[in-house]
């Protein structure tokens, strides 16, 4: 079984640790827990008949205080990198890891995931600012860890561009 290090990638509070706990045991908590430094865990996932072992890393949110390790994306296939939508602010927090990430990590396949669309009438985040992200991810999907929406969709999708590079994955709900 083929195993694959993905890494969630985002600021602080956007939903890594619930878009995880989502995917990974199908439970969602309204309690707010701040990663600190990195959470690991996995998932089987079968992809076109092959069987995967997903192992996640869920890192501290990057805010002012605090920026990503970049020496945790070692050895990664690939990353979600969060965006909350009703915080604008998250989308230029994206912006910057991910240029961090190219320059420190090199270019790997990345979905990017505007999460917390069960708010979706108080959503901040316009079109243009998500054109240069939009452009370069794998995918891109509207989630809600809440109420699982795109959640294994997102996950799937980053497989998918890990394993079959040239599959160009479809964008999503986005």
């Amino acid at each position: 079984m083929k195993q694959l290090k993905i890494c969630m990638l985002g600021a602080f509070a956007v939903g890594k640790t619930s878009l995880v706990a989502r995917f990974v045991k199908s439970v969602f908590s309204e309690k707010y827990h701040s990663t600190i430094g990195v959470k690991i865990d996995k998932k089987q996932l079968s992809l076109a008949g092959q069987d995967l072992t997903l192992v996640l890393w869920d890192l501290e949110g990057e805010d002012d205080l605090v920026r990503v390790q970049m020496t945790y994306l070692r050895g990664a296939a690939g990353y979600l990198l969060v965006v909350d939508g009703t915080r604008p602010e998250t989308l230029e927090t994206a912006v910057l890891l991910r240029r961090r990430i190219e320059t420190e990590a090199g270019v790997l396949p990345f979905v990017l995931l505007l999460n917390k669309y069960d708010l979706a009438e108080r959503w901040a985040i316009n079109d243009p600012g998500l054109l240069g992200l939009r452009d370069a991810a794998a995918a891109t999907l509207n989630t809600s860890a809440k109420d699982g929406l795109n959640v294994d969709e997102a996950f799937t999708a980053l497989a998918q561009a890990v394993v079959d590079p040239g599959s160009g994955a479809a964008e999503g709900s986005a």
